[in-house]
């Protein structure tokens, strides 16, 4: 291709920020890839100016819930249509959500059951996870490595939840399947029999309000399952990525993990550095308590900070949203079981796509807290690493899809959720001021939001078969 040829955009101007540089380029896009980066670059059929703001890669959401069935019967708020468009508004152009196993069901079953929810309703591009909870010889020996060589190269287990927990024989055997077959492991890691007990004696006591599901899941409960999934993990010898981390205790075991020379990688998310246990509920009678119930729960403000410096400190491979969106006030939703529900019948999760980049980008790199180029690893090159989508996703390079976001970055905006494009009725973060907000957002050269106007259309998004992630190799040892 001539290098005269005109390209199909141009971004002029542009403040360029990868993991490792910043640079300041135009940015020529043919064929929805990036296909120059330069100084003074030839004509567009359609050009942008960036104005000297920060471009960086599209966010990529490694961990999100979108239109799941749930067995008990709610209804997830948001399908792939209005999940993703609420994606794109806030800079994410790739999510990762869950093709989820139902007991007695094939895990192809469940993966077939996804692609007919995501076909033509998707906004943003799309890879998926696999939720394994029900380890047959079946799924082990055959359909779970078929998967993986088709591009389903990650795989989430449970140690909590009834309907989704494995044993630690089950954890075992799937987890050696993911050592010969190169894929990467996400582990819920919280002490199922533990909760249980809580569970029953807070209920027995009267105390069933939101604000006691954070009594129900204490830190330790977090700290003993992450200990022995690592221990599960170091047997077999195989890397491992532990989700939505909350606080010190769990990220001590992780951090002793990493010290020791373990492929132990951790993930957290905005709640736990945004909310704390107090937005569960104050008082018996707080049922708004229920739009902050998650597992685990947010923690205190002193564990906030335990979880900024892990950021600050590489303990953290990736930061996601763990979007898992329903509805307040919805029989379908947290109150499926009744307005007077227990804690422990209220759906668990938050919603959280389109927020997830602004808050970090605001408080860390605007706030002083987290160097830009650990923002684009955290929340963009890293998670495309981690399964298998980079460079095609998570960088700014020539031959990479021409996702990006054109950053706003002296705003000053209120979270509103009548401002935001998800179908939940409300978000945990109402009323939190940031200072970043996503300009622009491009999924390969194509504008798919401007300053909070949705542009895209359903369809858009692609299925992106993922590659063996190279941190799920297990290290060669030397003799």
């Amino acid at each position: 291709m001539a290098h005269s040829e005109a390209f199909d955009l141009v971004i002029r101007n542009a403040r360029c920020v990868t993991a490792a540089d910043t640079f300041d380029a135009d940015i020529g896009i043919r064929n929805g890839r990036i296909a120059a980066l330069g100084e003074r670059l030839g004509a567009g059929h359609q050009e942008i100016d960036a104005e000297g703001r920060y471009v960086l890669p599209g966010g990529v959401d490694g961990h999100c819930h979108l239109d799941q069935p749930m067995s008990d019967g709610s209804v997830m708020a948001d399908d792939f249509l209005s999940g993703t468009r609420s994606a794109a508004c806030g800079g994410t152009t790739t999510v990762i959500p869950f093709a989820c196993q139902i007991k007695g069901h094939s895990l192809r079953e469940a993966v077939e059951d996804y692609h007919r929810r995501a076909a033509n309703k998707a906004c943003v591009d799309y890879a998926f996870h696999l939720i394994v909870s029900d380890p047959t010889p079946q799924v082990l020996q055959e359909e779970l490595p078929a998967l993986i060589r088709e591009g389903y190269t990650s795989f989430k287990i449970y140690m909590t939840y009834d309907d989704l927990k494995l044993s630690d024989r089950e954890i075992l055997d799937v987890l050696s399947v993911a050592r010969a077959e190169g894929a990467m492991v996400m582990i819920h890691a919280e002490n199922s029999d533990c909760i249980a007990w809580l569970t029953e004696r807070l209920i027995a006591a009267g105390k069933t309000a939101p604000q006691y599901h954070a009594a129900s899941r204490p830190m330790l409960v977090e700290r003993e399952a992450t200990h022995r999934a690592i221990a599960l993990a170091e047997l077999v010898d195989v890397p491992i990525l532990i989700v939505h981390v909350s606080g010190r205790e769990a990220v001590e075991q992780i951090q002793w993990a990493q010290a020791h020379g373990l492929q132990v990688f951790a993930e957290t998310c905005p709640q736990y550095l945004f909310l704390t246990a107090d937005d569960l509920g104050l008082s018996e009678h707080d049922h708004h308590g229920a739009k902050c119930i998650c597992s685990p729960p947010p923690r205190d403000k002193a564990n906030q900070q335990v979880i900024w410096d892990g950021l600050q400190s590489g303990s953290f491979a990736v930061f996601s949203s763990d979007h898992a969106p329903f509805r307040f006030d919805d029989p379908q939703g947290k109150f499926v079981a009744g307005k007077d529900a227990a804690f422990n019948q209220i759906p668990n999760g938050i919603p959280g796509l389109e927020t997830r980049l602004a808050l970090l980008f605001s408080a860390g790199v605007l706030g002083g807290r987290l160097d830009i180029h650990d923002f684009v690893a955290l929340t963009s090159s890293n998670v495309a690493k981690m399964y298998g989508l980079y460079p095609r996703k998570g960088s700014i390079a020539i031959g990479a899809d021409a996702d990006l976001v054109i950053w706003d970055t002296d705003v000053d905006i209120e979270i509103r959720n009548e401002k935001l494009h998800h179908a939940v009725d409300y978000t945990p973060y109402e009323g939190q001021r940031v200072k970043a907000w996503p300009r622009t957002t491009l999924l390969r050269g194509e504008v798919l939001a401007q300053q909070g106007e949705f542009l895209g259309a359903a369809g858009q998004g692609h299925y992106q078969p993922c590659g063996l992630p190279t941190p799920a190799k297990p290290r060669v040892r030397s003799a």
